[in-house]
């Protein structure tokens, strides 16, 4: 499945250009499954934010700083017209650290906006073909993510997401967050965690029961030179790749991996080629995709408890430290 992100194509093309188009999917020339965003997010992590009501999101464009406003109704109506299979609701996101009470208030929000979103999405034409996914807010206020669930649930949403976590708190509280809601969600349906993409997070939340996943984070590290393997990230920029005449993970099947030494991404990085940003960008999203294939089929056959160790007993990490103190803290809140 593809993220697209609703803000960035509301600004640039424009939602009725690509629609215009024939959608996402004849747009990017893509066959598969499309997830779009609100674009909620992007209004308040970019600065862009002038006003928040219960009306919706007054926003600065962070290119030519011309101003514009997402309703509930308009980011369910800009999602239908982009044509994505899977579109969100609006919701208020918070800064990590911010008071309670604030939070409590952006929760209450985002839980109007929800029911406004499900009613504009019930009555419109594509109801019958676009999946529209509730989200779960509340920061890590335990309180405030039991309320939060208990109502997003109320409302008879075809999948519903975990939002607000990744954003600062510690990989212990985003584990416990996490474990309090999915036990919470209905089992019929799937549970998305936004924002979370981490090798050892995926695993990690997979236990916990979550199905859906979404995070910059493998092209984004890619770009800068950081490769995952099965030991943990490796920074292809160092001197000890810059004779390797093999690939940067031996077995992997991806495209970079089947062509290319790890010397010549040596060199692409040093000579500050793209093709090595690509490159690298194809082996980490080739990593996460069977990462996660490899999970499905360990569901399949009863053994996901061994690979889940194996793979964490393998992988490292980059704050190895804080890794291994928060690991056995973890395991020894669940009795492992």
């Amino acid at each position: 499945m593809v993220l697209c992100n609703a803000y960035h194509l509301y600004l640039r093309p424009g939602v009725d250009t690509v629609r215009r188009l024939g959608g996402l999917h004849r747009f990017m020339g893509w066959p598969g499954p499309i997830l779009t965003d609100s674009g909620g997010f992007q209004v308040f992590s970019m600065g862009a934010l002038r006003r928040v009501d219960d009306g919706g999101v007054r926003f600065r464009s962070h290119l030519d700083g011309s101003e514009h406003q997402f309703t509930p109704e308009l980011a369910v109506a800009n999602q239908g017209d982009l044509g994505a299979d899977f579109i969100m609701c609006l919701d208020q996101c918070i800064a990590y650290g911010a008071p309670k009470e604030e939070v409590r208030r952006a929760m209450e929000r985002t839980h109007r906006w929800a029911e406004t979103c499900y009613r504009t999405h019930a009555a419109s034409d594509r109801a019958s073909d676009q999946a529209l996914l509730g989200i779960v807010q509340g920061g890590a206020f335990p309180d405030l993510r039991e309320e939060s669930t208990r109502i997003i649930t109320g409302i008879p949403f075809a999948g519903y997401a975990i939002g607000g976590l990744a954003v600062g708190e510690s990989k212990t509280q985003m584990y416990e967050i996490t474990q309090q809601v999915a036990d919470q969600l209905p089992r019929d349906k799937p549970r998305y965690l936004m924002g979370v993409g981490s090798p050892e997070d995926l695993v990690e939340c997979v236990t916990l029961g979550i199905d859906m996943f979404d995070c910059v984070l493998p092209t984004r590290v890619a770009r800068n030179g950081a490769l995952f393997t099965p030991q943990g990230r490796v920074d292809i920029t160092k001197g000890g790749f810059r004779q390797m005449a093999g690939p940067v993970q031996e077995g992997c099947d991806c495209y970079t991996c089947r062509s290319f030494s790890a010397a010549y991404l040596w060199h692409l990085f040093r000579a500050k080629e793209l093709l090595g940003l690509r490159l690298a960008s194809i082996h980490n999203l080739r990593f996460v995709l069977r990462l996660m294939a490899d999970l499905r089929q360990a569901i399949l056959e009863d053994r996901f408890d061994q690979l889940r160790r194996e793979f964490l007993d393998a992988y490292r990490p980059t704050d190895e430290a804080t890794r291994q103190a928060q690991k056995e803290k973890w395991l020894k809140a669940r009795g492992g």
